[in-house]
């Protein structure tokens, strides 16, 4: 699953019993809507890879476990995020998340008789610092996001995005400024 090979989700007794333990830590987490943001982090430290100072993640938010899930010093991620996080994701210092926000390291064999079998697999997330992701935008598995990008709503990114670059639409391509 971290390594990117195939696996069936299905019968695993491990992953099984990890989704039930996120299950139960989402429905913790998202009763915290008039909690602190102290309480909240404290419950994401627990879930967690890492979490960084001051970050702020309103509920209610979801995950596929939390443990492959890191994020720098002042992150904020608005209402209704979802990060499927069955490989890695991280998310650097000051980036901020609109509001339902996809963050999906989760993937799908291309061939029809390989899904057959139920069979997935993970790509890595890497977002950067500075970074300002647009609310309903969706970043696909196996995409970095560089320092200062800027994703605008609603977008669909689903190639690397380079430093500093503002990219839009379905699928997401560059904002060429003008002259």
């Amino acid at each position: 699953m971290i390594a990117g090979e195939l696996y069936n989700p299905a019968g695993n007794a491990e992953l099984a019993a990890d989704e039930a333990a996120a299950k139960a830590w989402m429905a913790r987490y998202n009763a915290t809507m008039n909690g602190t943001n102290a309480e909240r982090h404290a419950l994401l430290v627990e879930q967690f890879k890492q979490v960084g100072k001051d970050v702020v993640i309103r509920p209610p938010f979801f995950i596929d476990y939390g443990y492959n899930i890191t994020v720098g010093d002042g992150v904020f991620m608005n209402f209704n995020c979802v990060i499927l996080d069955i490989t890695s994701v991280t998310i650097g210092d000051r980036t901020q998340i609109g509001p339902g926000v996809q963050i999906l390291a989760a993937d799908h064999p291309r061939d029809a008789a390989t899904r057959r079998k139920m069979l997935e697999f993970g790509r890595p997330v890497s977002i950067g610092a500075d970074v300002w992701i647009g609310g309903g935008a969706i970043i696909l598995p196996g995409v970095t996001i560089g320092d200062g990008a800027l994703i605008g709503a609603g977008a669909v990114v689903t190639r690397n995005v380079p430093e500093g670059v503002t990219v839009v639409g379905n699928p997401a391509r560059p904002v060429i400024p003008r002259v």
